[in-house]
């Protein structure tokens, strides 16, 4: 397992309970969080994972899976990376990724009265960089050379956007689109993907 921000190691942790035999290795960029994940983690990595050539992903990381968990968001060029772990993996290795919803009804919502400003966290996390609805999750993949064989979609109790859903309805009606698709794109907070080499 690689898993690239792996921040303090959280998620190392819980997975190592649930497989101690794993070999788990934490890339972080931030010196802090990669000294807490060394607790947790077989191997940490304080690397810009961006920046590694191409050749040393096979050598440096020799993985059965990749886990991003809400980072494909924070980088530069999430495209190129995916294609660099895609030229490592033999058959059957895959990612796993959570990517926040570019298209949730909330960020509609506000976007629609112009107040598009940076919060500390969530949707319009200043540190976001890229930002992905479903459809260009899944291109995301395909185009790096990934089949996106699994997905759920993290959809939480949020009464009030049944107010918006409507609205969301007819401007995709408006737009020419498939209404449904919108409505039902519109509800995830997050989608979880796991995306195979084939």
């Amino acid at each position: 397992m690689v898993e690239v921000g792996c921040s303090s190691g959280a998620l190392a942790r819980e997975y190592k309970k649930l497989n101690p035999a794993a070999h788990y290795t934490g890339t972080e960029i931030v010196p802090a969080y990669a000294e807490m994940a060394r607790a947790h983690c077989d191997r940490v990595l304080d690397v810009n994972i961006e920046k590694l050539p191409a050749e040393q992903f096979r050598t440096d990381f020799d993985a059965d899976c990749w886990i991003f968990g809400d980072v494909l968001e924070h980088l530069y060029d999430p495209w190129a990376l995916l294609k660099k772990i895609r030229g490592s993996m033999d058959r059957g290795g895959c990612v796993v990724a959570c990517i926040p919803n570019a298209q949730h009804w909330s960020l509609q919502a506000r976007v629609s009265i112009g107040d598009f400003r940076y919060q500390d966290s969530g949707l319009f996390d200043r540190t976001h960089i890229r930002w992905f609805t479903r459809v260009t999750m899944l291109e995301l993949f395909r185009d790096a050379g990934f089949v996106v064989d699994a997905g759920k979609a993290r959809i939480f109790n949020e009464p009030q956007r049944e107010a918006f859903l409507p609205v969301i309805r007819a401007m995709a009606t408006a737009a020419g689109g498939d209404a449904n698709a919108a409505v039902e794109d519109a509800k995830p907070l997050q989608y979880v993907f796991r995306a195979l080499v084939q």
